[in-house]
C-alpha cells in the first residue's frame, strides 16, 4: 500500500533501480561540501524593498535639498529694503548710495498700483494664489514647448524669477538648479508676504537701457514726463506711472533687447498693448483707460535718459563708493550692506565748500570748449576732503579728473626736490649757477640739457631765489646732486601714491606717470602740517611696508539712525565705523617750516602772486608743463590745502593763447581759481589770524566808543576781501578782448620755459637716454 512506503527522502529510491543508501547528513557524504540547492528569489519582496529604499532616498534628497535651499534664504533677505543714504559733514543729504547698477530701492507704497498690476498680468497672473510654483503654468509651458519643438514659453512665477535674479550663479541652467530655484521660491512664499516678494522683484529686475529696478526704469523711460520726480522722496517716478507707461515697462522684462523702445519701437508697442489687453481681461484696467492707453506712443530716443548717480556731487560720491564697500568687508556681503543696508554714510565733503569750488571754476572757465579744471580741497587738521571737482558733467564723462586724472606736475613737483635738498644740509642761501646746463647721463652717451624760459638766467642765485622764480637750471643741478631716488621716496612718503620715476627729468616735474590733484593736495598738506602725514582710520589704504601711504579721508562715519540719532555700526574688525585722525612724521619739522617760508615767497613775489589773500598767510607753488599742456597751483593756508589743475581732459593740448591771448601757466587760471575759492572758504570758516584781527578791531572800536569824543580815535576797519571774478563777467577765454583781473593781479615773473632741446619733444632725457614723458620736464611755474 502507498501508506506503507517510506516518506523520508533519504529512503526513497527509484523503482527500476537497485536500492541504495542515501546519506541523511553531509558528513556521511564522500565530500565535505554541502549539496547545491536551488534558491527561490521572492521578486515582489525585492521590488518592495527597493521601492522603499528609493522612497527613503528621495525623501532624504528632497529634505537635504530643502535644508540647503533654506540656507540660501538669508542671502536673499534685505536688512531694511532701503538704499544707504549719503550726507555731508553737517548732515545735509547728498543722495543715495547705489552700486554699479544704480539700483534704487523703493517701499511698496512708493510703487504705483498700476505698475504692480501690469507686471502681475503679464508675468504671473496667479501670483496671489500660487505657492511660489505654478504647476498649471509649468504644464502649459511644457505643452507649448513640445508643440513648437523648442522653448517658446516660460512657466516660472514671479517668486522664481526673483530667486533666479538674486542668486549669484545663473549661467548653468541645469535641472538641479531649476529645482533648487523652485524649492527656494516655495520657501520664500511661505516666509514672506506677497507684497514683499513683488516689491523685491520690481526692485531688482532688469528693464533694459541700463535700468535695474523699477525706479531706475521709471526715470529712464518716463522721467521727462514727470518732471522733478527723481527728487520727490514721497512720490518718486515709479509712484507716478500711468497705465500705458507701466504696461510698456512691464512688457520689457521678457526680453529687454527685443522690446527695447529705441531699437524696436514697433515690437515694444505691440508688447505694451498685449500687457494692456491682459490687464483689461483680468479686470485690472477699465475700458476707458485701456482705450486711452493704446493710443499713447512709446517713448522716443530723445525721451530716454540713461541711469545716473543719484547724488548731488557724483564725482565725490563715486570716489568713496568702493571705500564704503571695502570698510564693510568687501565682496558681495560688503556691497549688499553698503548699497542696500539702509545705512547713513556721513562723508567729509561740505556742501558749502563744494558750491564755492564749482562757482570759482565756472567764474574763471565759463567756455565749455576751452580748458577745464579739477580741484581738491583738504582740511589740514583732519585730512578730510572738503570739496572735489572731478569734471563738468558726470553723466557725460564719469572719468574723475581729481582722483583718476594723472597729469604731469611740472614745477609743482619742485617742493619735493627742495625738501630733500634741505634734508641734505643744502641751505636756502647757498649760491648756484643759473645758466644753460648740459649733464652727462650716467652709463649712457646721452645728454640732459636744461634751459630757462627765453634764456633768462640770473648768473648766480640762491636756492631760495631759485624757488621763487622757479629756476630750472638750479633745480636740475640740486636734484641730481641729492639723488632722484631719494626725492622719489620722499614724495611717496608724503602722499603721492602713483609711481614716481627716478629719471633726471623728474627734478623738473617730468615723470613717467603723472600725479592726481587728490595726491598733490594730500602731499602738500604734509608741508602745511609741519612734516606730518595726516590720514584717518577711514582712509583708503593703510600704512605698511611695500604699501602706498593711506589716502585722504572721504568718510567720517557709517551708521544707522536709531531714536533720531546716528549710531556708528561695527566694522568686520570690531572697530566702530567712525574716523579717527592719525598722523605720522615723514619730514623733519624744521625742513617743512623752511619749505613753507620759501613757498610763501613764491606767492608774495614769485610766480604765484595771483593767489595772494590780504592778511592771510598763503604758501604754494605753480606748475606748467611742456607747451603749456598742464597748469597747476597747489597751495595752503593755515587751515586748508587746495590743488587746482587746468588743462584739456581728454588729451594734451597746448594752451598757448587761452589766457586772453597769452599762454596758460600755473600763475594764471589755476592761481586765480584757487584765490577765488579760498576767499569763499574764508568767509565760511575764517582763519584764526583774521578772527584775531577782527577781535582786536572790535576791542579798539569799543574802546574808542567809550573815550571822550574829542580824543576818540577812528576805528580801524578790516581790509575788504578780494573780490572774486563775477560769474556774470568772468575771465574771458581765448579770443576775448580783455581780462577782468582779480585784485592784486600779477603776471608770473617767469613764464614756462621750453623743455631742454636735447630731449625729444623738449621733455628732458631719462637716465637711460630715452625721452622723458610727454608734457614733463618743463619745470616752470
Amino acid at each position: 500500500m502507498d501508506s506503507d512506503r517510506p516518506t523520508h527522502p533519504a529512503a526513497v529510491a527509484e523503482e527500476d533501480e537497485a536500492p541504495k543508501v542515501i546519506p541523511l547528513r553531509p558528513e556521511y557524504a564522500e565530500s565535505n561540501q554541502p549539496p547545491k540547492t536551488r534558491v527561490r528569489i521572492r521578486k515582489l519582496r525585492v521590488l518592495a524593498l527597493l521601492a522603499g529604499l528609493g522612497i527613503l532616498a528621495t525623501v532624504s534628497t528632497v529634505f537635504g535639498m530643502l535644508m540647503a535651499v533654506a540656507s540660501d534664504l538669508p542671502a536673499l533677505e534685505e536688512p531694511s529694503s532701503q538704499n544707504s543714504v549719503l550726507v555731508d559733514r553737517r548732515g545735509v543729504r547728498l543722495g543715495v548710495l547705489t552700486g554699479n547698477q544704480n539700483r534704487i530701492l523703493l517701499k511698496e507704497t512708493q510703487i504705483a498700483p498700476v505698475m504692480q498690476h501690469a507686471i502681475i498680468s503679464i508675468e504671473d497672473k496667479r501670483f496671489f494664489t500660487n505657492d511660489g510654483v505654478d504647476m498649471r503654468g509649468i504644464g502649459r509651458a511644457l505643452w507649448q514647448d513640445l508643440i513648437a519643438k523648442r522653448a517658446v514659453q516660460g512657466g516660472s512665477t514671479i517668486a522664481q524669477q526673483f530667486v533666479k535674479n538674486s542668486l549669484a550663479a545663473q549661467d548653468r541652467r541645469t535641472l538641479f538648479v531649476k529645482l533648487r530655484e523652485a524649492a527656494l521660491a516655495y520657501h520664500i512664499t511661505r516666509r514672506w508676504s506677497k507684497q514683499k516678494i513683488l516689491r523685491n522683484y520690481l526692485n531688482t529686475i532688469y528693464f533694459g537701457n541700463g535700468a535695474y529696478g523699477i525706479e531706475s526704469a521709471a526715470r529712464t523711460y518716463f522721467g521727462r514726463q514727470h518732471a522733478g520726480c527723481e527728487h520727490d522722496r514721497v512720490r518718486p517716478c515709479a509712484a507716478q506711472l500711468e497705465p500705458a507707461e507701466a504696461a510698456m515697462i512691464a512688457g520689457i522684462v521678457a526680453s529687454p533687447s527685443a522690446f527695447d523702445p529705441i531699437a524696436h519701437p514697433e515690437a515694444a508697442k505691440r508688447r505694451r498693448d498685449l500687457v494692456l489687453a491682459r490687464m483689461l481681461e483680468q479686470g485690472l484696467l477699465a475700458r476707458e483707460q485701456y482705450d486711452r492707453s493704446v493710443e499713447e506712443p512709446v517713448p522716443a530716443r530723445r525721451d530716454i535718459q540713461p541711469p545716473r548717480e543719484d547724488t548731488k556731487y557724483p564725482y565725490f560720491t563715486s570716489w568713496i563708493k568702493q571705500q564704503v564697500v571695502d570698510k564693510l568687508g568687501g565682496g558681495q556681503t560688503g556691497a549688499r550692506q553698503a548699497f542696500e543696508g539702509g545705512l547713513t554714510v556721513q562723508t567729509t565733503i561740505d556742501a558749502r565748500f563744494q558750491r564755492a569750488a564749482d562757482n570759482a571754476i565756472r567764474a574763471w572757465l565759463p567756455n565749455p570748449s576751452g580748458p577745464r579744471a579739477s580741484m581738491v580741497a583738504i582740511d589740514n587738521r583732519t585730512g578730510e576732503v572738503r570739496a572735489m571737482v572731478g569734471g563738468d558733467d558726470y553723466n557725460a564723462s564719469p572719468f574723475n579728473l581729481a582722483t583718476q586724472g594723472q597729469r604731469q606736475p611740472g614745477s609743482a613737483f619742485k617742493p619735493f626736490v627742495l625738501a630733500e635738498a634741505l634734508k641734505h644740509g643744502i641751505s636756502p642761501g647757498s649760491v648756484w649757477a643759473s645758466r644753460k646746463k648740459v649733464f652727462d647721463l650716467p652709463r649712457s652717451s646721452g645728454k640732459f640739457t636744461v634751459e630757462n624760459y627765453n634764456n633768462a638766467y640770473a648768473g648766480a642765485t640762491s636756492l631760495a631765489a631759485a624757488t621763487t622764480t622757479s629756476d630750472n637750471s638750479v633745480f636740475a643741478e640740486v636734484g641730481i646732486k641729492v639723488g632722484t631716488r631719494k626725492i622719489a621716496r620722499l614724495a611717496r612718503r608724503m602722499g603721492i601714491r602713483t609711481p614716481v620715476s627716478r629719471n633726471w627729468a623728474m627734478t623738473l616735474g617730468g615723470l613717467r606717470q603723472g600725479v592726481t590733484p587728490l595726491d598733490m593736495a594730500h602731499a602738500y598738506e604734509t608741508f602745511a602740517r609741519d612734516g606730518k602725514l595726516v590720514y584717518g582710520t577711514m582712509s583708503p589704504g593703510r600704512l605698511g611696508r611695500g604699501r602706498p601711504v593711506p589716502g585722504p579721508v572721504g568718510i567720517r562715519s557709517i551708521g544707522r539712525r536709531e531714536d533720531g540719532k546716528l549710531r556708528s555700526i561695527k566694522l568686520p574688525d570690531g572697530r566702530a565705523a567712525r574716523n579717527r585722525v592719525r598722523t605720522k612724521r615723514v619730514l623733519d619739522r624744521g625742513v617743512a617750516s623752511t619749505v613753507q617760508t620759501l613757498l610763501q615767497d613764491v606767492v608774495k613775489s614769485g610766480t604765484g602772486q595771483r593767489a595772494q589773500i590780504p592778511d592771510v598767510p598763503v604758501a604754494g607753488k605753480t606748475g606748467t608743463t611742456e607747451n603749456y599742456g598742464d597748469a597747476w597751483f597747489v597751495g595752503w593756508t593755515p587751515d586748508y590745502t587746495v590743488a587746482v589743475w587746468v588743462g584739456y581732459p581728454s588729451k594734451l593740448v597746448p594752451m598757448t593763447t587761452e589766457f586772453n591771448g597769452e599762454p596758460v601757466a600755473g600763475g594764471t587760471y589755476p592761481a586765480g581759481i584757487w584765490k577765488t575759492f579760498m576767499e569763499s572758504v574764508i568767509r565760511i570758516d575764517p582763519p584764526k589770524v583774521l578772527k584775531d584781527k577782527q577781535k582786536a578791531e572790535a576791542e579798539a572800536a569799543a574802546a574808542a566808543a567809550r573815550a571822550p569824543a574829542a580824543t576818540a580815535a577812528p576805528a580801524v576797519t578790516a581790509a575788504p576781501a578780494t573780490a572774486a571774478p563775477s560769474t556774470t563777467t568772468p575771465v574771458p577765454q581765448a579770443g576775448a578782448q580783455s581780462v577782468p583781473a582779480p585784485s592784486n593781479p600779477a603776471p608770473e615773473p617767469q613764464a614756462p620755459a621750453p623743455v631742454p632741446p636735447a630731449a625729444p619733444s623738449g621733455g628732458g632725457t631719462t637716465p637711460s637716454g630715452a625721452a622723458a614723458p610727454p608734457g614733463g620736464g618743463t619745470g616752470q611755474g
